[in-house]
């Protein structure tokens, strides 16, 4: 990605101290248990250590250094019994989700030979999750639970951990970048329109606002001639350009590429959202032109891009982009009651990692869909199978919603007018699907991704304590 970021997880054990004296030989058990834990964490977050806790203080200590680490979540391993105060200390400050791991050592004791020892250091399904769980609740902390076995592997305890550090990773993403606004929203668009100040409260993403006079001035400066060549080669490697291409045709485009991932990179920029309604003459005429394909190279790079000035669906975008590596820009289209399939799409940028059935296509258009001028047209092409939809909306408050639903895309005929788009068909009828997630009341465009990503989206939708409502999966 343009700009790299990294949840940070607090990880720690609890153990009863009282138990320790009484079995010496849980001491190394449980420490090994610990290290073997904390390799199964994928390197994808950076882990902040709070050790094994047995007492109060060290619970406290280990709280001391989540909070100090500003963690976006905690993984909590119960090794055998514990009680509360094991726990509570550690994540009271937190406004994180504590997920408790109860993963058994062993599939079962030797219950002929097996003593208390065995019992409590390798094979204690823990009972007091529902008590941890209990007391999370009356202190007001987001919580969850994994129950499985180490020895054997398993595959959905692994599935659980990776799927919890990819929603941390949301969270970090929009505390360690900034959302761009470019211009305003698509006027009339009232559903767009969004409470800079709410969304650094709620969500954790702070708005730098450019005007178009600095974006078309951005490459300027840009003389480094290899650089621009090298961007250009890159652009022709990403699209097929009809009509045909080369460096020369692409030059000025490469020139904006690289003034743009400059720009992202010292502004710390996770997302961008744009809309120009001027009249599209001059410089400001050229670089509208190119500006589809060069958001499109940010897209590709992990910077989400939105049209229309839609702060929201950039969020969706960046969402999906960091648990599914694709986020493509999408909204509804037509309902084809032949084949009682719902069409899906958008014109403008696009996520070239979606583009598994055919490389995008790139083309020139007199005229731009809703939109002052014309340029370049870039067209991404989904494959068939497993497909994801995320919007994000707000209620009067200022209270922000997910809205999602799985279906899955189909061969057959789209719009030939050069825009993106997606066969989908749901578990419910096209009719009643499209009037179930017009009924959760959400924003305009929403966000798509290759595969089934609901139950990840549930936890991201934890990790930001917003509401999540499922259409249809």
């Amino acid at each position: 990605m343009l700009v790299e970021t990294k949840a940070r997880v607090g990880v720690f054990s609890i153990a009863l101290g009282a138990y320790l004296p009484q079995f010496p030989s849980l001491v190394p058990e449980f420490e090994k248990q610990f290290e073997d834990f904390k390799k199964s964490i994928p390197d994808t977050v950076e882990i902040i250590d709070g050790g094994v806790v047995t007492t109060k203080e060290q619970s406290q200590a280990a709280g001391d250094k989540f909070r100090a680490a500003d963690v976006d979540l905690v993984f909590m391993q119960l090794l055998t019994y514990a009680t509360s105060y094991n726990m509570l200390p550690a994540v009271k400050d937190l406004d994180v989700p504590v997920v408790l791991v109860n993963v058994q050592k062993l599939k079962a004791l030797d219950f002929d030979t097996a003593g208390t020892a065995e019992w409590l250091g390798e094979a204690y399904a823990c009972g007091a999750v529902g008590e941890m769980v209990a007391d999370l609740n009356r202190y007001g902390k987001r919580s969850a639970v994994i129950t499985g076995v180490v020895e054997g592997g398993d595959e959905n305890v692994a599935r659980e951990i990776n799927e919890w550090c990819l929603a941390a990773n949301c969270r970090r993403r929009f505390r360690d970048t900034n959302i761009a606004q470019i211009g305003r929203p698509y006027p009339g668009m009232m559903d767009l329109y969004i409470d800079e100040s709410n969304l650094y409260r709620r969500m954790g993403l702070y708005t730098k606002q450019f005007d178009w006079e600095k974006i078309w001035a951005i490459a300027d400066d840009i003389t480094d001639e290899a650089n621009i060549k090298a961007k250009a080669e890159d652009i022709l490697d990403t699209f097929d350009i009809v009509g045909g291409g080369d460096v020369d045709k692409v030059w000025e485009m490469a020139k904006y590429v690289v003034a743009f991932e400059q720009w992202v990179k010292d502004e710390q920029l996770g997302l961008v959202a744009s809309h120009y309604d001027g009249f599209a003459k001059g410089i400001a005429g050229k670089v509208d032109s190119l500006l589809i394909p060069a958001f499109s190279m940010l897209i590709k790079q992990g910077t989400a891009c939105a049209v229309e000035g839609d702060m929201k669906v950039a969020m969706a975008m960046s969402i999906l982009k960091t648990i599914s590596g694709t986020g493509q820009l999408a909204e509804m289209y037509t309902i084809d009651f032949n084949d009682d399939v719902t069409l899906i799409g958008h014109s403008g940028s696009g996520d070239a990692a979606i583009s598994q059935a055919k490389k995008p296509t790139m083309k020139m258009m007199d005229v731009f869909h809703g939109k002052a001028g014309g340029g370049y047209l870039t067209q991404f092409y989904p494959p068939t199978g497993p497909i994801t939809y995320l919007g994000i909306t707000q209620d009067g408050e200022g209270h922000f919603k997910f809205v999602v639903a799985e279906g899955v895309n189909e061969e057959g005929k789209i719009l030939q007018n050069g825009d993106t788009m997606m066969r989908t068909r749901f578990s419910c009828s096209a009719a009643e699907f499209v009037t179930r997630w017009s009924e959760t009341g959400p924003t305009h465009h929403f966000g798509a991704a290759v595969g089934h990503h609901i139950e990840t989206i549930k936890k991201v939708a934890k990790v930001f304590n917003v509401p999540v409502e499922v259409v249809v999966r």
